[in-house]
Formats: C-alpha cells, sequence, structure tokens
C-alpha cells in the first residue's frame, strides 16, 4: 500500500510540473505585451522597455520561467504588473475565503446526498425514490448562479433573513460571518447535492444486488441494516471518485458564486485581473486553482488504496 501511495505522490509532482509549464505557455501564447498594457498605448518605446526590464519579460522565455517556477516553491507569486502589489499575501487571503466557501458546500452537498441517494435507491421502486430521483434531475438542470439569484430575492430581499451580500472574516465578527455564508453555500450545494444523488443511487444498487448483502438479509438482518453495515462502504468508494472531482468542479464553479454574492475569494480575484489584463496575477491564480485540484486528485487515490480491501490486496 506505502508503494502505491509513493507512486501516486510522484505522479502528483510530475503532473504538477507538467502544469507549471502549461500555465506558463498559455500565459505567453495571449495577446499583448504586458509593459505595454502596463504603459498604455501611448507611452514612449522608452517607458515601455524600462518597464519591460522591470517586469523581466524582456529576458529569454526559459529565463523567466524558471524564476516565476522557483519563486512558487519558496510561495513567491511575484508582483502585479498594474497594481505592483505583492501578489502572493493576496493570494493566501483569497484562497481561504474560497476553501471555506467550497468546503462548506460539499459537506452541506454530501449532507443532503447521502441520505436522499440511499433512500432514492432502497425505494426506487416506490413514489418516494421516483420523487427524489426527479427532483436531483431538476436540480441538476438549475445553474448555481440562477439559484444563488432565486436565494437571495426570497431569503435577503423578500424575508430579509440574511445579507444579500459581502463578506467578513469569522475572526473579526462570527455571527456576521456565518450569516454572509449561508445563501452562497447553499447556491453551491444545490446543484452538486443533485449531482452527487445521482451516484450515490446508482453504488447503493449496485450493491444492493450483490451476493453478500443477500448473505445477510438471508441471517436476518433488515435491508436497511445490512446495508448500513455492509453495502454502504462498499458503495461510498466510487462515490469518493465523484465527489473529489465534483470539489474540483465547485472551486471553478465558485467564480461564479462569488461574483454574484460579492465574495472576495480567488474567481473574484482571477476575473479582475482578467479585465485588468494582469498576467502574472492570472497566470499565479490559475496555478493555485491548479494545484488545489490535484491535490483533492491525490487525496482521493490515497482514501481509495485505503479503503478498497482489492486494492491493498494486490499491492501486498
Amino acid at each position: 500500500m506505502l508503494v502505491r501511495i509513493a507512486g501516486n505522490l510522484a505522479r502528483f509532482l510530475l503532473s504538477l510540473l507538467a502544469a507549471t509549464v502549461l500555465v506558463f505557455a498559455l500565459m505567453r501564447v495571449l495577446p499583448g505585451d504586458p509593459a505595454v498594457i502596463a504603459a498604455g498605448q501611448n507611452a514612449s518605446p522608452e517607458i515601455v522597455a524600462s518597464l519591460a526590464r522591470q517586469f523581466g519579460t524582456d529576458r529569454p522565455l526559459p529565463v523567466q520561467y524558471w524564476d516565476w517556477f522557483s519563486g512558487l516553491w519558496r510561495g513567491d507569486f511575484g508582483v502585479s504588473y498594474v497594481t505592483r502589489a505583492d501578489i502572493s499575501p493576496l493570494v493566501a487571503d483569497k484562497v481561504q475565503v474560497s476553501l471555506i466557501l467550497v468546503s462548506a458546500a460539499m459537506v452541506l452537498a454530501l449532507a443532503i446526498a447521502i441520505p436522499a441517494g440511499t433512500l432514492a435507491a432502497v425505494r426506487h421502486n416506490k413514489p418516494s425514490g421516483a420523487l427524489v430521483s426527479a427532483a436531483s434531475q431538476l436540480g441538476i438542470a438549475i445553474p448555481g448562479f440562477l439559484l444563488g439569484i432565486v436565494l437571495v430575492s426570497f431569503f435577503a430581499l423578500r424575508l430579509g433573513w440574511l445579507p444579500a451580500n459581502g463578506w467578513v472574516a469569522p475572526g473579526v465578527d462570527f455571527a456576521g460571518f456565518l450569516s454572509r455564508l449561508v445563501l452562497p453555500v447553499m447556491a453551491l450545494a444545490g446543484v452538486q447535492s443533485a449531482i452527487l444523488v445521482r451516484y450515490i443511487r446508482s453504488a447503493v444498487l449496485e450493491v444492493m444486488h450483490e451476493d453478500y448483502l443477500r448473505t445477510a438479509r438471508a441471517k436476518g438482518l433488515s435491508r436497511m441494516r445490512a446495508l448500513g453495515r455492509h453495502g454502504l462502504r462498499n458503495a461510498a468508494i466510487p462515490v469518493l471518485t465523484v465527489t473529489g472531482v465534483q470539489f474540483s468542479a465547485l472551486i471553478i464553479g465558485a467564480v461564479v458564486i462569488e461574483r454574484v454574492f460579492v465574495i472576495p475569494g480567488l474567481g473574484s480575484m482571477l476575473l479582475a485581473a482578467v479585465g485588468n489584463r494582469d498576467l502574472l496575477t492570472v497566470q499565479s491564480v490559475v496555478m493555485v486553482l491548479v494545484a488545489i485540484t490535484l491535490i483533492v486528485n491525490l487525496l482521493v487515490d490515497v482514501l481509495y488504496t485505503v479503503l478498497d480491501p482489492r486494492i491493498r490486496a494486490a499491492v501486498r
């Protein structure tokens, strides 16, 4: 098992290295010289050349890549081409906001999807199971930003129970932090829970037809006790993979939700940097998002190895 985990870690490091090359190359393919953008279209060639020297964009591409790559491992993302501010503390602050939002949304999505998906599987031939399946199909069809707008219109504008937007750090005002977290988390979790319900339903249905579950039923266990004692762990293995993928999708999907609810996370930072043509900031934020996705995939692979006895037996 340790050998397999070491292999997963090696693949993660290689993927991360390849991602740095790809992200750097894609940013260089985009049209526009950062020095010209920062100086303005009417700036003299001397000013543009001076800014290019300050930014380091006049150096060969391999040198630029190495400077950026070596800075990443020290936690130094460089200095913004537009604001001239250090990018590292900004990214560190924004990533905390995004991870809080996405993690809370995933926890809520799983809290809804696990019982709902299990119910839809156990009662798949009953009206209640069909109703849960139909509700999940409807939830998948609703975009997250639209659900966010509906939630704001109802809970914030009509009822006045919750703030419509904004963000407060938990260390400053915890009650205000929670009140502003509810609606965006519900908007993100609504769609994700509907997607996870479908996968959990399929996984539980497959487990219910396994021989070991029928044996447990023959020994006198009820359907729910047999499923809880023997089936859910096996059903959790494929669901774990889907959860990792959906968590990565949530990180990207949070970009729009952060915009809707005026949340200062990585998504808002990325959109602002794109609008300002701040390519180094865009490059850094994209790299952070890619790194988070790869870390999530690594954790899923490790948990898959730990939970699946077939894999543990194969690597002994």
